[in-house]
């Protein structure tokens, strides 16, 4: 499993669609442990692009602060779940509260 966080200084970015980096994380979900890290940049901000990008490179689960209903439909279309409301947190503890089954989703971060 490969879960794909969006990076603002090293932390989970709260506007998903404007982050420096994304964290793909590469975990053992039987294991519930954290095998592997690529930090990658993104691609030049475009509606629609992550989604297909994120999903060439193997994502299974995207977890965010904030996303827009519209990158969440398109998300779906990939096949990739999405957890939005996360706090700013680094990407080792957001994936291990995920795998613990604690992770705190909250309020959508974004509103469009």
């Amino acid at each position: 499993m490969r879960i794909a966080i969006p990076l603002a200084d090293g932390k989970l970015a709260m506007h998903f669609g404007h982050c420096e980096q994304f964290a793909l994380v590469d975990v053992n979900p039987d294991a519930k442990t954290i095998v592997g890290r690529e930090d990658v940049a993104p691609p030049p901000h475009q509606p629609g692009l992550l989604p297909p990008w994120l999903a060439e490179r193997g994502a299974n689960v995207v977890i965010a602060g904030g996303m827009g209903q519209r990158a969440q439909a398109l998300f779906a279309q990939q096949g990739i779940q999405v957890v939005v409301g996360a706090s700013a947190e680094t990407p080792k503890q957001v994936v291990s509260s995920y795998l613990a089954g604690t992770l705190e989703a909250g309020v959508n971060a974004c509103d469009h």
